[in-house]
């Protein structure tokens, strides 16, 4: 990632309106800012929040809240809890999530 020609920029999160988005089950509420190539969000799953799509988009993700089940492609799962965050590549491997109790996270893509 090259961060580029963005100036210096404070966000006050609770001033960026909300995007609903629906899951096979559960909303996901999308904050985004766009900076070029580079898109930053901070997102909240509602408990029991499914993805309805494989996502093969890189990502980097920190938990603040709640839980975060990462599905891979190859079957294998991960949980992030506050405190944890991931990472992928783009294109590396494709990526569901969930929760069961509702999650905060801050995205960087």
């Amino acid at each position: 990632m090259n961060i580029n020609n963005i100036p210096f920029n404070v966000i006050n999160w609770s001033d960026v309106d909300p995007v609903e988005y629906h899951g096979i089950t559960g909303t996901a509420l999308w904050r985004t800012k766009n900076f070029g190539d580079i898109r930053i969000r901070l997102l909240e799953y509602s408990p029991g929040y499914s993805a309805d799509h494989w996502c093969s988009k890189g990502h980097i993700i920190f938990c603040f809240e709640g839980e975060l089940i990462t599905e891979l492609a190859d079957g294998r799962k991960f949980t992030l809890t506050p405190g944890m965050s991931y990472h992928v590549a783009d294109n590396s491997e494709a990526h569901r999530s969930s929760t069961n109790i509702g999650a905060k996270l801050f995205v960087v893509d």
